[in-house]
């Protein structure tokens, strides 16, 4: 089949032969010698058709552009999400391509950060000498209710409410006048806002209104997809019973920090282990020993240091990751652990308290693999169970 285009131009040149073949012939009529008004008047009205049909089609081919160029917007928005798998990517991927997309001189993502309770806003400038700017707003922002009346208490009017006060902190932050904003969602939810602002007034464009409302719908259903991805990483790598790292993650931990060990990194291990736990178990029932498991965990995290990693092992033994630390610093830890957990408060489950066996290792140089360090660590924790249980015995 013939191109649309093609037909639409054969089209054009047929009518405009046509039209120019019946204006030769009214024009030679109106110069003829038993002319009269009616002919001139005929001739008049056939070019003002002429005026206005080469102007309609001007608009047309005006309106035409526009739209490609609003549809080719969209298809870049479109291929730039797709490329994205995280949130940050997908918030540069709407900043650039709305930049090229509208008439927009500042446009500023806000969004809530999946990993804390942080609203964030980045300003991107089209303006020379501006550069782009990292702002965090309050949370209330985006989770204080919305002030509306009965009739538009919609959930849609309430996430509109809700960019539309992200929009007015941003103006406030940023001096920007004549803005737009429209919201970003995850799973129903409204996560952010997109706020786009230009310096001359008046009403925005349809085809920018258009393209924003696409690239929020589009950003939205990206960071849907990016926020459960990261929720189904974060579940596949932690442990349900406690909440600390599993082992899965601490294995992949240890394999990525063995390609990235410099010269100078010291690591040292704890192995972990709640005495007489199996006795308890069999004591109070698995459900007791499960809440003592959680509160050893809780003891562990509230010991460690800052930059320490702690996880599940397996069963009632733990580990902790300890990084850069000297022998004395990691018995130190050991011992801080320990301590954490005799002074447990259990006894509303019904047990007068717990207490756990360390062992410790502390690699002699960034060569020693990991996974030998644990072994050691490991036979420390044996030797510290011989021993008579409750106490921190370094390899």
């Amino acid at each position: 089949m013939e191109p649309s285009d093609h037909r639409i131009r054969r089209s054009w040149w047929v009518f405009a032969g046509a039209y120019l073949l019946l204006a030769g012939v009214v024009l030679w009529r109106a110069v003829s010698a038993d002319s009269d008004v009616l002919d001139w008047v005929l001739l008049g009205l056939i070019l003002v058709g002429g005026v206005a049909a080469v102007t309609h089609a001007s608009a047309g081919a005006g309106l035409e552009d526009r739209r490609r160029g609003e549809v080719e917007s969209f298809a870049r928005i479109l291929s730039a999400l797709s490329r994205s798998v995280s949130p940050d990517a997908i918030v540069d991927a709407i900043v650039e391509e709305l930049g090229h997309a509208t008439v927009a001189d500042h446009i500023v993502v806000v969004r809530r950060r999946p990993d804390s309770r942080v609203l964030e806003a980045r300003l991107v400038s089209s303006r020379a000498g501006i550069p782009d700017s990292t702002t965090l707003l309050p949370i209330a922002d985006l989770e204080d209710p919305v002030a509306l009346d009965g009739a538009a208490a919609s959930p849609a009017a309430v996430a509109m409410g809700r960019a539309e006060r992200m929009a007015r902190r941003v103006r406030a932050l940023y001096g920007l006048t004549n803005a737009l904003a429209v919201p970003l969602t995850a799973d129903d939810e409204v996560v952010g806002a997109i706020v786009v602002s230009r310096r001359v007034g008046g009403v925005w464009p349809e085809a920018t209104r258009r393209i924003l409302a696409a690239a929020a719908q589009e950003a939205s259903a990206a960071l849907s997809r990016a926020y459960s991805h990261l929720a189904a990483e974060a579940q596949a790598a932690t442990d349900a019973l406690t909440g600390l790292p599993n082992r899965r993650y601490f294995d992949e931990f240890v394999a990525l920090l063995a390609h990235r060990r410099r010269a100078g990194d010291a690591v040292g291990i704890l192995m972990v282990d709640i005495d007489k736990f199996k006795v308890l178990n069999d004591t109070h029932g698995h459900a007791t020993g499960d809440e003592v498991l959680r509160a050893v965990a809780g003891a562990i995290v509230s010991a460690v240091r800052e930059d320490d990693v702690p996880a599940r092992f397996g069963g009632e033994e733990f580990v902790v990751l300890l990084r850069n630390p000297d022998p004395g610093v990691a018995v130190e830890v050991g011992e801080r652990i320990r301590g954490a957990v005799r002074g447990l408060d259990l006894g509303r489950f019904g047990v007068r308290g717990v207490s756990v066996s360390v062992g410790v290792a502390v690699a002699d140089g960034p060569e020693q693999p990991i996974e030998d360090l644990i072994e050691t660590a490991d036979r420390a924790l044996y030797r510290a169970k011989r021993a008579g249980r409750d106490r921190v015995v370094a390899a």
